[in-house]
């Protein structure tokens, strides 16, 4: 008989322990919803459903649902994390006032939404004052990245149909700023939609870009200064006219179908028009090229539009798709911008793929699930998903540094959010003791340093 090697100590579990927290990090988000004046901001838009009375600010309930969100919730009784910990996140609100808050809010539908999604435009301008060369907008341009998700249902929900991938669900439209490979993305809108809408769906996607533009600071809702990009659904006559509508002239990268005129317009393209594309840091990417096409292929597209193509050697076993070419297979969008290279312009469209970053992100942040029955409820529940992934792209833009800054937010819970700590009470102070044998305490304690730096908000 073998002996064990006794790999995990053995220890004596008891439960009369007392003054240890659990998830002492989440002391982040909360100081990052103070210092950036979004809880009072939330407070006084959502001030006319408050009932006389009332113990609780329906404020304070939706962004308890959003910080349970934000620390890997995706159901309202979530929000009993935080109500078992009331030195960090103060008086919670039971399950049951939780869920009657969101019956009443999305009974009054827009007016809900509109006053939530005023709070959190008005928070956002704030926070990028805050975040100075960090901002989305330090460098002139806010990139806008519109894409749809599709969100399975497991059970008979209102407008759960059967998709495009045979699946069963819904299939909302979402929105988000683009902060670059060094940080993550801030949620600007979320469309919800029937599992069976269109893809190409104009209308959607006008719809979705105003929730966006309403987003972002007042300079950049209309002009070139904002990028509007997406992948093909987003390429149509009725889209591409109302982003160029004279007073607003927005920039746009858009995906295109490969036609028959464009696939024709490509064979004549000349050897001596193509150009290399390139890679982050300008190096040429081998067995890829890139040409812009000329003449009929534009006409009743808006006036300077500009079409670029892509061929590229596929990779070993790939299946070619009957619009490829010579055995090279073929992508194609367009845009409006004049000021750059076709290779500089195609690895720009190329990054929208960040996109899928952030709805990977989103799914593990409530997304994953529409847990309510109805769609005026679901459609809250975007809204505090929408906060969730907010404060966890505020929070790293205001107090984290290095290598932690890009962290996503499955890592920012296992590192930082779920740290345990003992709580002392001394005079009139409540310090939290994180553990020192932590290897992120440092992490935290330094963030904490940064925001409690800030300007309090006026």
């Amino acid at each position: 008989m073998s002996k064990g090697i006794g790999s995990y100590p053995r220890v004596c579990v008891r439960d009369d322990g007392g003054g240890v927290v659990s998830q002492a990090g989440g002391v982040l988000l909360v100081e990052t919803v103070r210092k950036t004046g979004l809880d009072a901001a939330i407070s006084a838009a959502l001030a006319p459903w408050r009932k006389l009375r009332a113990v609780h600010d329906p404020g304070k309930v939706l962004l308890d649902l959003a910080l349970a969100v934000a620390l890997g919730g995706d159901c309202l009784s979530d929000i009993g994390v935080l109500r078992s910990e009331p030195a960090v996140f103060g008086p919670v609100a039971s399950d049951p006032t939780a869920s009657r808050l969101v019956e009443a809010l999305a009974s009054v539908g827009l007016r809900a939404l509109t006053a939530i999604r005023r709070a959190r435009a008005e928070v956002r301008e704030h926070v990028w004052t805050l975040a100075g060369t960090d901002a989305p907008d330090a460098d002139g341009q806010v990139v806008v990245d519109i894409d749809g998700v599709l969100v399975l249902a497991h059970s008979d929900k209102q407008d759960a149909t059967a998709t495009w991938k045979k699946t069963f669900g819904h299939h909302p439209l979402v929105a988000f700023i683009d902060h670059g490979a060094a940080g993550s993305g801030e949620p600007v809108a979320a469309l919800l939609r029937p599992g069976n809408a269109g893809s190409n769906t104009a209308a959607d996607h006008i719809t979705t870009t105003k929730l966006a533009l309403a987003q972002l600071p007042k300079p950049h809702r209309r002009g070139r200064s904002t990028l509007i990009r997406t992948d093909s659904a987003g390429g149509t006559h009725e889209f591409l006219d109302w982003l160029t509508k004279p007073g607003r002239w927005l920039s746009y990268s858009v995906g295109m179908t490969i036609t028959e005129a464009i696939h024709h317009a490509v064979l004549q393209v000349p050897a001596s028009a193509w150009t290399a594309a390139v890679e982050p840091g300008g190096q040429v990417r081998d067995g890829a090229w890139v040409a812009e096409l000329a003449g009929d292929v534009l006409k009743g597209w808006p006036a300077g539009m500009r079409l670029i193509v892509r061929k590229e050697r596929p990779h070993p076993g790939a299946q070619l798709r009957f619009t490829d070419a010579n055995g090279m297979r073929l992508t194609c969008f367009a845009t409006n911008t004049t000021s750059s290279p076709i290779a500089v312009l195609e690895l720009r469209h190329r990054q929208r793929t960040r996109a899928e970053d952030r709805i990977r992100n989103a799914r593990d942040t409530g997304l994953r699930n529409l847990p309510l029955h109805h769609t005026a409820s679901n459609q809250l529940w975007l809204e505090i998903v929408q906060l969730a992934l907010d404060l966890l792209a505020w929070m790293p833009m205001l107090a984290l540094t290095g290598p932690a800054r890009r962290w996503e937010p499955k890592k920012l819970r296992h590192r930082l959010f779920s740290a345990a700590a003992r709580l002392v009470t001394t005079g009139r102070r409540r310090i939290l003791r994180l553990a020192r044998h932590w290897p992120w305490t440092q992490v935290i304690t330094s963030a904490i340093t940064r925001l409690q730096a800030l300007p309090n908000p006026s």
